[in-house]
């Protein structure tokens, strides 16, 4: 066999397996986790190159079996245990399903569509103070009306909407609001 780093290595594992094993255990604290480093260090050991000559063989395992078994607890920190992942799979999905996006999309429509069939100055009154968040006073300055106008505007679009859209007008303390 040549005289290459990795079949250097390979022999110096086998042969002092024990006595590696032993200082992993006294270093790591676990005889399985020393195992487990030892085994994939001799898996590793294909990775090895002769472009250098390993001096120390034995001390050149250790290293490589610490870094597995640092690598190891690296990515042991950043595993989610069982009961994580429970928690995590438990959290509400606050997107809405298919069937409400459809249905949203048609009461849109629908709304669009009695928006369309009001007079002018209602439609721009209820846009204006639902849609765009313009209060009465604007809207009845930017239309040149009465604000006794503009609020009979906006009940007369709102009646008309809620009829259309199939919904109770219901007066409430700070203006009216539709219910399904």
């Amino acid at each position: 066999m040549a005289d290459t780093n990795e079949a250097r290595l390979r022999h110096q594992l086998v042969a002092n397996y024990d006595g590696l094993i032993a200082r992993l255990t006294r270093r790591l604290g676990s005889a399985d986790f020393a195992h487990e480093a030892l085994h994939e260090t001799f898996l590793r050991l294909d990775r090895v190159t002769d472009t250098a000559l390993v001096r120390s063989p034995a001390d050149y395992l250790f290293r490589i079996a610490i870094n597995v078994a640092k690598d190891r607890q690296r990515a042991q920190t950043y595993r989610v245990g069982v009961s994580e992942v429970d928690v995590l799979l438990d959290v509400c999905d606050d997107q809405p399903d298919a069937a409400r996006v459809v249905e949203a999309r048609s009461e849109i429509a629908a709304f669009k569509c009695a928006l369309a069939e009001l007079p002018e100055r209602p439609r721009q009154v209820l846009q204006g103070m639902s849609i765009e968040g313009v209060t009465a006073q604007e809207v009845a300055a930017r239309l040149k009306v009465s604000l006794r106008t503009v609020e009979n505007d906006l009940r007369l679009a709102l009646r008309h909407c809620a009829t259309v859209l199939g919904r109770t007008l219901v007066r409430r303390p700070g203006g009216p609001r539709l219910r399904p």
